[in-house]
């Protein structure tokens, strides 16, 4: 493998873990591991995992929690682990932004082959909240704005607005997609709103408004954040 690949699994079962570490291993994947949601949010912030496995079942909060938390600012790759093959729990798990899921028990052939297909569509993506560009940085952990390291107070829609943009970086986000995960599906065509909020937040976050380098237009579609 010509790039380390770091794996971070999130399971309260050691034996699981063990398993999963020893399929990684056999791989040539690099991993830590976390037995509860907590520690796990926690290391995904210190490790920047390419992949995360995620048990469902976890006895600090539910795996859906933790895939939700980390869903807000990053869009890493996720595979979650579950005892039930109930289809509405996996249409949720799938809604709420997991890429995969394995029910248990499940083969080291199977699970290697999810890994490398979730690798392989999303690509090497690093899960890490601080997304920085010139003189712009964003902590989503913290909730922290700076702008050539002065701090920025944003009210705390300008802030989903731009959170969401940080999440999928460099990726254009259509005006219907923004206006859906913030306002709600009612108000996909009110996009007069997020015209409003974009300009709101050049004005704090750029050094000429008009002439935008962060937060970028493209015409018909949305906006990227670049």
């Amino acid at each position: 493998m010509d790039k380390e690949i770091r794996v971070l699994i999130i399971d309260d079962e050691e034996g699981i873990r063990n398993v999963l570490k020893l399929s990684l291993r056999s791989g040539g994947y690099i991993f830590s591991e976390a037995a509860d949601g907590g520690s796990g949010i926690k290391l995904v912030n210190e490790y920047h995992p390419h992949l995360i496995i995620l048990d469902l079942g976890l006895p600090d909060m539910s795996g859906m929690q933790v895939l939700k938390e980390i869903r807000q600012w990053s869009r890493v790759p996720i595979i979650i682990l579950t005892v039930t093959d109930d289809e509405q729990t996996k249409v949720k798990l799938l809604d709420a932004g997991a890429d995969d899921y394995l029910t248990k028990p499940f083969g080291p052939s199977e699970l290697m082959a999810r890994v490398r297909v979730a690798l392989r569509n999303i690509g090497l993506v690093e899960a890490t909240p601080v997304f920085k560009s010139e003189d712009l940085e964003v902590d989503v952990s913290k909730r922290r704005v700076c702008v050539s390291g002065k701090d920025i107070k944003l009210t705390a829609t300008e802030y989903e607005v731009l959170a969401r943009l940080v999440r999928d970086h460099g990726k254009v986000v259509s005006q219907s997609q923004l206006m859906k995960q913030i306002w709600g599906s009612y108000a996909e065509e009110e996009t007069h709103y997020l015209r409003i909020y974009i300009n709101q937040l050049r004005k704090k976050l750029e050094m000429n408004p008009s002439e935008p380098k962060h937060i970028i237009t493209e015409p018909g579609v949305g906006y990227r954040l670049v």
